[in-house]
């Protein structure tokens, strides 16, 4: 009777404990860089830990981070969003001018919301309905949101004239800003909605699979729509906390490159630019890490120009971590 050769004891110890190491990696990679970049900032410069820094790194990436939320949505669907920056600088120059002709804040919110929510419509339309790759579709929004911006505004700038507009950004509960509460309630409700909501569950099966998807029974062009729908909600929520911060918003220089800091800090965060794979959480402390970044050459005095630098390799290291996985 043939013998059955055992394998070694501490061997399959060996292979679960590689395989655990390579799990937490995989999931919480963004976790640990951020803890690496926090530590080293405290290191390097003792003002980094003050409450007051803290706070301004948080106020500082409230925008975008409340733009990488949508992204992630988007990218997690297996698309790309790249109108994001100039439909922000639309929605405030539009939202500024209801403010001004109407007196009232609630209708420049509910003007800034709504035409986000119908731009986004109009790129899943594209998307969905048209069968134009989202990267096109988007970068024909991006091109037509400021013009539109550049035209309504005659090339300038939008200011408010209505006593407490700027209320919504500038002030606080304690030493928190809204705009940072407005951020941390959302990444608490896009988590919801992306990883307990039948939706969220269709999102990931689109980005995983299309054509699964869609055989599956999963109605795909209303989630693509839907998507990017709610991704431009999300940046007219932006768009007003940009404006409201100095009263104004500027047609040719608002959002300028505002989706490119969204995009890093969702693909940082872990999600595939092919879709299916991704967290909320982990866009949550990718914008967390690029925050702490720039804080910390700022404070470093690390020249701007280099800055962007500093960022594109950041991003080249997590895509050739992604590909390993």
């Amino acid at each position: 009777m043939a013998q059955v050769q055992k394998k070694p004891p501490n061997e399959p110890a060996h292979n679960n404990q590689k395989m655990n190491l390579s799990w937490i990696w995989s999931e919480y990679s963004v976790v640990i860089a951020f803890l690496i970049i926090f530590i080293l900032a405290s290191i390097l410069n003792d003002r980094f830990l003050d409450i007051h820094n803290m706070t301004n790194i948080l106020m500082q990436v409230s925008t975008i981070g409340i733009i990488a939320l949508g992204m992630t949505v988007v990218m997690l669907s297996g698309g790309i969003d790249l109108s994001v920056g100039s439909v922000l600088a639309m929605l405030g120059v539009v939202s500024v001018l209801a403010l001004n002709a109407s007196g009232s804040i609630l209708v420049a919110v509910l003007v800034a919301l709504l035409v986000g929510a119908a731009t986004g419509f109009i790129n899943g339309v594209l998307v969905a309905k048209g069968r134009i790759a989202s990267f096109i579709a988007t970068l024909g929004m991006m091109a037509a949101a400021r013009s539109i911006a550049l035209y309504i505004a005659d090339g300038g700038s939008e200011s408010g004239e209505v006593e407490g507009f700027t209320n919504i950004s500038n002030n606080a509960i304690g030493i928190i800003e809204y705009p940072i509460f407005i951020f941390l309630i959302l990444t608490a409700l896009i988590y919801i909605l992306m990883q307990k909501t039948r939706f969220g569950r269709y999102v990931y099966a689109l980005g995983s699979n299309e054509k699964a998807a869609l055989l599956s029974g999963i109605r795909v062009d209303r989630i693509k729509i839907g998507v990017y729908t709610l991704c431009s909600l999300l940046v007219g929520v932006a768009a007003i906390i940009e404006t409201s911060r100095l009263n104004s918003i500027s047609s040719s220089s608002s959002g300028n490159l505002y989706e490119l800091d969204a995009i890093a800090a969702v693909i940082i965060g872990g999600t595939r630019m092919t879709g299916g794979k991704g967290k909320i959480i982990g866009t949550f402390f990718g914008i967390l890490l690029l925050g702490v970044l720039n804080n910390m050459m700022n404070l470093m005095n690390v020249s701007p120009y280099l800055q962007g630098l500093v960022k594109g390799l950041i991003i080249i290291i997590a895509v050739l971590f992604q590909k390993k996985e």
